[in-house]
Formats: C-alpha cells, sequence, structure tokens
C-alpha cells in the first residue's frame, strides 16, 4: 500500500481533513505523488492514520473537486496529470479566517474557478447514483435487446407495454393501495407529458386548481388550456378544501403524500373531505404520488386513489426519483370514467418511452430486482435525511424551522430566530460565495403573499453524509457572516 505519512495535530485549529487535504495536495504538486498513482482507500488509510473515513473522505472530495486526483469506478482514486506552469500554493488562511477549511478559504485555485465548482450543491430533484445496480439492469437490458425480442424494434400498443402494466398494477395496488387493471394504466415521458395528455381527456370543460405554491410544470401545462389555473393556499395539512370548493373548481392537481415544495403529509381526514368535494362537484383529484416511495418515519397514509369509491381521481406516479430521472417513464392510473375518452385519443398518439427501455423495467419489477433497490435507496435516503436533520439542529438550533415531514428527497429551511432578517436572495449569494448551492422557495409561489418566511429549498438525495456535513456546516458560515 502507498503509504502518506501526514503529520497530523488534533490541537491545531485547521480540521484534520484540511491537514490531510493539503499535505496529499503538495506530494502532488512536488511530483513525491506521480501521475497514475493509486491512492490509499479510505478504510485503509484512515486505520493507517488513526483517524475517522469521515476525515478522509471529506479530504478525498475536496481533491477530487479541485482536480488533482480522479476517480475510476470499482478501482479507487489516481493522482491526476497537471500542467506545468502550475501556479505558486498560495497563501494559507488560518482558522480564524475559516473554521472549517472550505475550498474558497484554503484551496489554492484561483478565485473564479474555485467559484465555479461549487463544495456544495443541495440540488432537489438529483438521485444517488453510486448505487444503481448496473450489473442486474445490463444484464436484463441485453435479454431485452436480442433476437428473440426483436419486435420490441417496432411501434408497440399506446399505452405502454402490457408486461410493464402488469408489473405497475402489482406494484401500486401492494404499496399504495390502488386497485386497477392494467387497462387502465398508461405509460408516457414523465409527469408534463402525462398531464397534457389528461387535460385533453378532461377537454374544455375543466376549470382547474392546484396548491399553492406548487409545481410549476404542472400549472404551465394546465394553463395551455387557454384559462388561468386557479391557486389554493395551504394550511398545516395541505390544500384547504374550503377554499378550494369557494373557487368553483371542477379539477385540481395535489401532491398529497408529500407536498411540493413543502413536504407537509396531507392526513387522512384531509384526503377523504378532498374526495367528498369531487364526489359533490362532479369534479377530478390529479393526484401526484410522486415520491411516496420514500417515508422515514409512521405508518404510510393510504393515496387517495385507495380511498375514493366514486372512481374520481387518477393515480399518476413516476420511476424518476426511486430509479432514474434520465429515463422519463412515469404512468398514470385512468379512473374508468375518463377510459372512453382517453379510447378516443389512442391511435393519435405513439408511446413516447422506447419499448425496449420498458420492457427491461418490466422484467427488473418481475425479478425483485426493483423490490431489493427500492429497500437499499429506502435505508440510504433515511440516512441521508437524518444526518442533514441532525447537522440542521447543531448548526442553527430555534433559528430554523425544518417544514414538512419526514419523507421525500428534499427538506425546506424556514428561517427564524437570528436569521430572520436575512432575506431569500442574501441567504442564496451568502451561501454561494461559499461555495454551496441553496434554492429559494419563493419561486413555486403563484400569489404573492406580504411577510411571508424565506425558505430554502435543500435536495440531499444525491449528496454523501459527508458532503451533508460540511455543506451545512458552510451555511452556518455564510448566513453568520453574509457580507463576506
Amino acid at each position: 500500500m502507498l503509504e502518506l505519512t501526514p503529520l497530523l495535530n488534533p490541537e491545531r485549529d485547521e480540521p484534520l481533513y484540511a491537514q490531510l487535504y493539503t499535505y496529499v495536495r503538495e506530494e502532488i504538486r512536488e511530483q513525491r505523488l506521480v501521475p497514475g498513482r493509486r491512492l490509499p482507500s479510505q478504510r485503509s488509510l484512515a486505520r493507517h492514520l488513526g483517524v475517522s473515513r469521515n476525515t478522509v473522505d471529506a479530504a478525498y472530495q475536496q481533491l477530487l473537486a479541485e482536480g488533482y486526483v480522479h476517480s475510476e469506478a470499482r478501482r479507487g482514486l489516481f493522482v491526476a496529470e497537471l500542467p506545468d506552469d502550475l501556479p505558486p500554493s498560495g497563501r494559507r488562511i488560518q482558522e480564524k479566517d475559516s473554521p472549517h477549511g472550505s475550498v474558497q478559504a484554503f484551496g489554492t485555485l484561483p478565485e473564479q474557478n474555485r467559484r465555479a465548482a461549487p463544495t456544495c450543491d443541495f440540488r432537489y430533484g438529483d438521485i444517488d447514483t453510486d448505487h444503481f445496480p448496473f450489473k442486474a439492469w445490463r444484464t436484463l437490458a441485453a435479454r431485452s435487446l436480442s433476437a428473440e425480442n426483436a419486435h420490441l424494434l417496432l411501434y408497440g400498443e399506446a399505452r405502454g407495454e402490457m408486461d410493464l402494466r402488469k408489473q405497475i398494477a402489482k406494484y401500486v395496488y401492494q404499496a399504495r393501495g390502488v386497485s386497477c387493471r392494467p387497462e387502465q394504466i398508461v405509460v408516457g415521458a414523465g409527469t408534463p407529458y402525462l398531464l397534457d395528455l389528461l387535460r385533453r381527456l378532461i377537454g374544455d370543460g375543466g376549470r382547474y386548481a392546484m396548491e399553492d405554491p406548487g409545481y410549476l410544470r404542472a400549472r404551465r401545462v394546465l394553463e395551455e388550456s387557454g384559462r388561468s389555473v386557479l391557486s389554493i393556499p395551504l394550511d398545516e395539512h395541505g390544500i384547504r378544501v374550503d377554499r378550494l370548493a369557494a373557487a368553483g373548481a371542477n379539477t385540481v392537481y395535489v401532491t398529497p403524500s408529500h407536498q411540493f415544495p413543502l413536504g407537509m403529509i396531507m392526513p387522512a381526514a384531509r384526503r377523504l373531505e378532498l374526495i367528498q368535494w369531487a364526489r359533490e362537484r362532479g369534479g377530478t383529484i390529479l393526484e401526484d404520488d410522486y415520491d411516496s416511495e420514500f417515508r422515514y418515519e409512521g405508518r404510510p397514509v393510504p393515496s387517495l386513489h385507495s380511498l375514493d369509491p366514486y372512481g374520481n381521481t387518477v393515480y399518476m406516479g413516476t420511476f424518476s426519483k426511486s430509479w432514474m430521472p434520465s429515463a422519463r417513464v412515469g404512468y398514470i392510473v385512468l379512473p374508468e370514467k375518463l377510459l372512453p375518452a382517453y379510447r378516443q385519443y389512442e391511435d393519435l398518439f405513439k408511446q413516447t418511452v422506447p419499448r425496449i427501455e420498458q420492457h427491461t423495467l418490466g422484467l427488473f419489477m418481475e425479478s425483485g430486482e426493483w423490490e431489493r433497490h427500492l429497500n437499499q435507496m429506502r435505508q440510504l435516503y433515511k440516512k441521508r435525511y437524518t444526518a442533514l436533520h441532525e447537522a440542521i439542529g447543531r448548526e442553527w438550533g430555534d433559528s430554523v424551522r425544518v417544514v414538512g415531514s419526514a419523507a421525500g428527497l428534499h427538506v425546506v429551511l424556514e428561517l427564524g430566530g437570528a436569521l430572520a432578517g436575512l432575506s431569500e436572495q442574501d441567504a442564496i449569494d451568502a451561501a454561494k460565495r461559499r461555495g454551496v448551492i441553496v434554492y429559494g422557495g419563493s419561486v413555486f409561489r403563484h400569489d404573492p403573499v406580504e411577510k411571508t418566511p424565506v425558505r430554502l429549498l435543500l435536495g440531499f438525495a444525491g449528496l454523501s453524509e459527508t458532503k451533508i456535513e460540511q455543506g451545512i456546516s458552510l451555511l452556518g458560515q455564510a448566513w453568520r457572516d453574509p457580507e463576506r
């Protein structure tokens, strides 16, 4: 094993991971570690130095971010080839300037380069890719792309592959209590496409409403009907049905299992109230269950569809959060009342998801790999959610509030206490100066409301626990001194 022998001193003001980062960086710059040399694994180096794996991981992640090393799948980290005219290392900034040793505090690259590669991006919508079951998927994809499946190269059913729809019907019944026939399921390339299809099925008589704040792309699709979409405010239980009833809408789009973006879970009583509204109004509920697979506390709440005996709820699901966003595979479960309208449109549209991909996904679900992957991701994301929640508590205490329930792949921070005077844009800008990207919540609100608390979205699914803790620490620095 390549031995690295830095003199790490826990008594110094500088964190251990920063000391290790500096040592390895200088070994590379001085060519004592030559290009192509493999670095020790995190486990072996942590054992050798008597430090935690988190310390080694943080140092390695900084070296990766600055381009001193590169990663090769299943092989490890290797020293990168550096230019001959490398600039001087530059001044070391002391602990009093940078208590956590971020890239902007102790990095050696020019200022503009350091800001080009953020230390931590809390992007919502990202997922973990390191634990994707590549081997299983590759095996099943090869089976799909074989001579015996040559028919998959031709056009298929407009609703999607029957084998996949059977698997979806089985899954939504077991996981969400949605009882349906495969004939009621339509597969399509993502939620906006399927919403546009639903808009056509509902027809010119549709008068739409949705949550405010809510999913912007859904609003834009529904507005293509040529009518404005009514904005219905929320309370701690989700959409206010009393305000919905007063608005005069007959179709409502909701995200009851994990409201987007605020994250509350609609309780059963509110769901029943909404179902009763649809019955009395002769209306339709569009239930977007976009990340219902991920709930970290308590028992799952039944889907609206499973509670609706009157057949007025369309159930919408996606594989983007639980599998991979780039596949663009979503689906809807049509109630019986919309099937005649769908049959009128069925011949006008070809299926938008490649048949080979659908067939492979069907095999993936049938083989049990899907369930194993979901279980693994639930455990992984729960750990990351817990790490984020605990880091927030340590950093700010009562100065922030985590809005919503323990579910999904992002949290919403509501600033208060010592941070109450910070505007949304100031908070975002201060974070960016420290190399952290966070996202404002105001963009999802349609109707402006005075004195709305500053709320920021932090996605955590695509970040390691070490990266999450580092990002929150940097945010703490940024918001304590937002002018720096």
